[in-house]
């Protein structure tokens, strides 16, 4: 059973935008494996554009949007070998939502030079 669904999608120039000029932004919106991750890829960019879509889908598919005790940086997207991508909650933002986190988490990205967009799945299913 799907709970919920969540897209999002976002211009790759205002990320990387925001990363160039704002303080501390890259820390604040992603994890230390997200931005190694990021870091090593040729079109970075587009990977940072799109673990950011796919935290604001996330929001969205849980129905609470961003709300006090959560923090973007503690939902790290990561990939399997295969290059499957996967949603883990961590820190103070796991225990915030522990109650609304559902069993499944299935998220699907996707990037072009100019847009990157994030759909995500929440709810209990088999695949």
């Amino acid at each position: 059973m799907t709970a919920g669904i969540g897209t999002d999608i976002v211009e790759v120039d205002r990320i990387a935008a925001s990363l160039g000029k704002e303080q501390g932004f890259r820390e604040m919106v992603f994890s230390p494996l997200e931005i190694a991750y990021c870091e090593a890829k040729t079109h970075k960019y587009e990977h940072y554009a799109a673990r950011f879509a796919a935290k604001e889908a996330f929001f969205k598919a849980i129905g609470t949007g961003w709300k006090n005790g959560t923090s973007f940086n503690e939902i790290e997207i990561y990939n399997e070998v295969s290059g499957k991508p996967h949603i883990r909650l961590l820190g103070a933002t796991a225990a915030t939502l522990s109650e609304l986190t559902p069993e499944k988490i299935q998220v699907s990205l996707s990037h072009t030079v100019s847009m990157a967009i994030a759909v995500v799945m929440v709810g209990r299913f088999s695949l």
